[in-house]
């Protein structure tokens, strides 16, 4: 059996006096590919940020890739995100300063890539996403869709052994989300990375090896 990438035990998150997430488990190994359906508000986008270190618990642990979320002494949190941890976020985040080569070159070159070999690396991840032609072009120039597979190219780009995706399809017409998907599927089976996908589309879903949905605040099989 392979090693376990993510173990996410009986975490409980609360918002004022809601409780988003109450006993939450969660295994994933190395080369799974995990679903983690529910409607919007359910918690999915939570939970991501949680394993992610980006908020804390109010209770439970999460270890990723052998670092205690939450517990770990800032730096080995800091080099765990960077080196580990590759995050496709629902609001894009691209720098908009920088055009998309370097967009998509940062987890790299935060990783000591040299520079030449990071643009080339990048420009390659761009062009599978079909985006070859617009590596000189800045975020504002885009359409949301493209953006988002220029986030999908930044998140995969360094080989992380942990890949977080919140509705990376969600802004994609269908063939563009097809090709996304195989992507995603691709670099988790070459890097045997774990993936975990929150989304609300079942055509998304199909991807996964194992589905989950979050049911008042649980983690349940789908």
């Amino acid at each position: 059996m392979n090693r376990p990438i993510l173990s996410v035990t009986a975490v409980s998150k609360r918002y004022r006096d809601r409780w988003v997430l109450r006993d939450a488990s969660l295994t994933i190994s190395a080369g799974e590919r995990v679903a983690l359906l529910g409607e919007s508000g359910a918690g999915k986008s939570t939970l991501l940020n949680l394993i992610a270190g980006l908020e804390p618990p109010d209770q439970g642990t999460i270890v990723a890739a052998g670092c205690a979320i939450g517990a770990a002494d800032p730096d080995a949190a800091a080099a765990f995100r960077r080196e580990q941890l590759g995050f496709v976020f629902q609001a894009f985040h691209l720098l908009p300063h920088l055009d998309l080569v370097q967009n998509v070159a940062v987890p790299l070159l935060l990783n000591a890539c040299p520079a030449d070999e990071a643009r080339e690396r990048s420009a390659a991840m761009l062009a599978r996403l079909g985006l070859g032609d617009r590596g000189a072009s800045l975020p504002r120039e885009l359409s949301g869709g493209e953006q988002q597979r220029v986030a999908l190219a930044r998140a995969l780009v360094h080989r992380p052994v942990l890949v977080l995706a919140d509705e990376p399809t969600g802004n994609l017409d269908p063939a563009t989300a097809e090709r996304a998907l195989a992507l995603i599927a691709e670099q988790v089976q070459l890097t045997g990375a774990a993936l975990l996908m929150a989304t609300h589309s079942e055509h998304a879903a199909a991807i996964a090896d194992t589905r989950y949905r979050i049911v008042a605040g649980a983690i349940v099989p789908a």
